[in-house]
């Protein structure tokens, strides 16, 4: 499989998904960027690649207890032994600002994880 090619970093960060459009269980977020997110549910979800849907994201290094509103529109899906995973592009949402705030501290966690070289 070739390698990805994104216009922003993209951050391993777990946590919940939840939206009851697609299901009344909440799904797991596996990655997310300022403009996507890969999700998974453990067990067979239906979504429609052309509907958006309103999504409530509760990443784990979040600062705040309030999860992220999001509208996503889901651009892949695959189901590997009873598992769905999903890409979502993150389209214009009421916590834009919140998920661009949460983007750059994952930015800077990421570069003070960094090793120093001398």
């Amino acid at each position: 499989m070739g390698e990805e090619k994104r216009q922003e970093p993209r951050f391993n960060e777990i946590g919940r998904i939840f939206s009851q459009e697609i299901c009344a269980l909440p799904g797991i977020l596996d990655d997310i960027s300022v403009s996507g997110c890969k999700v998974h549910y453990t067990f067979p979800v239906v979504v429609d690649l052309e509907n958006e849907y309103e999504v409530k994201l509760s990443p784990l290094h979040q600062m705040d207890a309030s999860p992220l509103k999001l509208i996503c529109q889901p651009q892949w899906v695959n189901e590997v032994d009873g598992n769905t995973m999903i890409g979502m592009k993150i389209l214009y949402s009421p916590d834009n600002k919140r998920l661009e705030k949460f983007i750059e501290d994952l930015t800077e966690k990421s570069k003070d994880q960094l090793p120093d070289i001398i």
